[in-house]
């Protein structure tokens, strides 16, 4: 934690964000070290921030809101000029990255002071290199096993491939052997879900077993290590209600309910720990 001296100099500062995703989640954890709150929304799309969780008194955690046509407009320089006289820190995070759609343009053309390294945002898409699969790779982590394409289907996979219509999103089959991907990935082509092209780029992953939690670490540059901050795990649409249906029931709707894996939210996961002496 800070202490006081360090909070008066840190109220000089602001720390911007999108309004979207975890913004609520920096906001917080923003007061709480004393700094200043700004979140940048599009028009229409401004409640949760300008009223819900603006700031009053000892409630809320949004002191401000500045408003954008679109998200692009952060590419812009009387925003970004905007920012700068709030002596603003840009907290950047996944809906950032999609929305504005152009790294090229982040790591060149976007000049407010931005927390952590630009550079390292379009690793998290599949089709840039490197990618996340290259730093695990790196790292010497284990990963589902990636095929390279539909033919060498032999277990249970999982297929991800890009929206046809929200290109930033991606739809999610499963599939056990060649002939059941074509049949799938055809139907899903003849709904207009998904095209023939981004079938061609899609990743497909060994279906793993087991409880599926995300560990979000942080690397301190000032403490010179990487720290566990917290486990989470994903809220996915119907496929939270169709999982803890009986199995009897399950059978009862199969083909007639298409399962979607769209995140709905996240919520903390508790780790159970051991200590040796």
């Amino acid at each position: 934690m800070l202490d006081q001296k360090e909070k008066r100099l840190f109220m000089l500062n602001t720390i911007a964000v999108v309004g979207s995703h975890s913004a609520l989640d920096v906001c917080r954890g923003a007061k709480d070290e004393g700094f200043k709150t700004l979140v940048i929304v599009e028009e229409g799309r401004d409640k949760t921030y300008a009223n819900y969780f603006k700031t009053n008194g000892k409630v809320g955690c949004v002191d401000e809101v500045l408003y954008v046509k679109n998200f692009k407009q952060l590419l812009e320089g009387e925003t970004q000029k905007i920012l700068q006289k709030k002596n603003a820190i840009f907290i950047p995070h996944r809906s950032f990255e999609v929305y504005v759609n152009d790294y090229d343009a982040i790591e060149n053309d976007f000049n407010v002071p931005i927390f952590g390294n630009k550079k390292l945002l379009r690793i998290e898409e599949r089709n840039e290199h490197p990618n996340q699969y290259d730093l695990l790779e790196k790292a010497k982590i284990k990963y589902p096993k990636l095929y390279e394409n539909y033919q060498q289907i032999d277990k249970l996979v999982m297929v991800k491939v890009s929206e046809a219509q929200r290109k930033f999103e991606r739809a999610f089959f499963l599939c056990d052997s060649p002939l059941s991907f074509k049949v799938q990935s055809d139907e899903l082509i003849k709904d207009g879900k998904i095209t023939r092209i981004s079938l061609e780029t899609a990743v497909i992953e060994e279906f793993i077993l087991g409880v599926q939690v995300n560990f979000n670490f942080f690397y301190s540059p000032i403490e010179k290590r990487l720290e566990l901050v917290g486990t989470d795990t994903r809220r996915q649409t119907n496929l939270e209600g169709w999982s803890r249906l009986p199995e009897k029931y399950q059978e009862m709707i199969n083909g007639k309910l298409e399962i979607k894996y769209e995140e709905a939210g996240h919520i903390a996961v508790g780790q159970a720990c051991c200590h040796r002496n």
